[in-house]
């Protein structure tokens, strides 16, 4: 089974590639430092597993795995984070992330994860699934989208461009958010959000 590893962590990155391989059939054939360089060598490659890390510069691990399965809707992804969110596994999932998984967890049990997700099947950590089971997030995802693009810094002209909607909708989105959270500013309301892991 081929593997391409994307962490900006050079140390993480290099006990996994060595790690790995003692762990049955597992071969990692290419390795990413960001986003970005995950995407390109992704479409070189073809691996059958992307271990995505969530937090990388350039482009993060959700946008990287979004741009990879727009190119390959197959493409088998497992996504490692230090600091899981509801909020996060809900994106992780709608992207169709297979695996998701602590940064934490034991090379050992990541190779288990692999050869899970390699045969189509969906793992999350129990953990961060009981917390997303547990959130009583009132935003709907549209209105979470429109705060994501918000506590990024975008304007409304550019959220509307980057989530294809009428600008008057981003708008009704924002002013809904800002009611829901008793927010006075859009930023108020996505800094709320964030603060409610929701984000």
């Amino acid at each position: 089974m081929t593997v391409l590893l994307a962490d900006d962590e050079r140390l993480i990155r290099s006990a996994l590639a060595a790690l790995l391989p003692l762990n049955g059939n597992i071969a990692v054939i290419a390795e990413a430092a960001d986003g970005a360089e995950a995407v390109r060598l992704t479409r070189e490659h073809r691996p059958d597993v992307v271990v995505m890390d969530l937090d990388m510069p350039t482009m993060d691990g959700l946008h990287a795995v979004a741009e990879i399965r727009d190119n390959d809707p197959d493409q088998i992804i497992v996504l490692l984070t230090r600091h899981a969110r509801p909020g996060v596994l809900r994106r992780a999932l709608k992207a169709g992330v297979l695996g998701f998984l602590s940064k934490a967890a034991d090379p050992e049990f990541i190779a288990e994860i692999i050869h899970t997700v390699a045969r189509r099947q969906r793992w999350i950590d129990p953990g961060i699934a009981a917390l997303a089971m547990t959130d009583d997030c009132p935003l709907t995802e549209r209105e979470l989208d429109v705060l994501r693009e918000t506590s990024e810094g975008y304007a409304v002209t550019d959220i509307a461009r980057r989530l294809h909607l009428a600008h008057g909708t981003v708008r009704n989105y924002l002013s809904n958010a800002m009611q829901k959270t008793q927010a006075a500013t859009r930023h108020d309301a996505a800094r709320y959000a964030r603060e409610h892991d929701w984000l």
